[in-house]
């Protein structure tokens, strides 16, 4: 390799450490506990490397590490989505109760870290959280479709189960236990075996609240 490639690498390696450990610390401590300072003691990395990688400073340090992890959580639901919501819904429990028992229950979700930034925190943020929740809705949409159900149906059942789900893991960490995710989880199979069992019976679903 050469010098130059070698620098490049040792570039990238260190702007990477710092997405990493940027999206740690926002696991951990959400929007408003990533500093540059933070980052840095995480990372290892010198001052001087902030505004080499990092030209925007702070919040494009934060946008990217958001970016940065939801990118690993979409992969892993991007991988199952063509095997159905079932199977999706499994593997995204497994993967998040592995990650909550693995780290004692210190760091959760980014994308909900991120959306309980403080204004200070840009608009840009709260942005890419909002679509990276769009992917994870869109993915589990499609593998609604590919269990047998309406695009409709399939549209509630992921906004559903996005909604739980994120829920859960915040539950989990609070209380310092996987059980509300599991729980959750086996809900939520509940919940797609009641509407297969609806679509295929014939039966006509109200999708509004009761009295409407």
């Amino acid at each position: 390799m050469t010098p130059t490639g070698t620098a490049a690498k040792k570039r990238g390696g260190t702007r990477d450490k710092m997405l990493v450990s940027a999206a740690q610390v926002l696991r951990e401590r959400g929007a408003a506990g990533v500093t540059i300072d933070s980052v840095l003691a995480r990372s290892g990395a010198p001052r001087g490397s902030v505004y080499h990688h990092f030209p925007d400073g702070r919040n494009q340090i934060l946008t990217e590490a958001l970016r940065y992890a939801g990118d690993s959580i979409t992969a892993v639901i991007d991988n199952a989505a063509e095997r159905g919501a079932r199977v999706l819904l499994r593997e995204f429990v497994d993967y998040w109760q592995h990650l909550l028992t693995e780290g004692d229950f210190a760091a959760g979700c980014p994308v909900a870290a991120a959306t309980l930034g403080s204004a200070d925190d840009g608009l840009e943020l709260s942005t890419a959280a909002g679509a990276i929740l769009n992917g994870w809705c869109s993915a589990l949409t499609r593998a609604f479709i590919t269990d047998g159900f309406g695009e409709s149906d399939a549209a509630s059942l992921a906004v559903t189960s996005v909604a739980a789900l994120e829920g859960a893991i915040m539950l989990c960490r609070s209380t310092r236990t996987a059980e509300p995710l599991r729980t959750v989880g086996d809900q939520l199979q509940f919940l797609v075996s009641s509407r297969e069992f609806v679509r295929n019976s014939g039966t006509a679903v109200n999708h509004n609240g009761p009295g409407d």
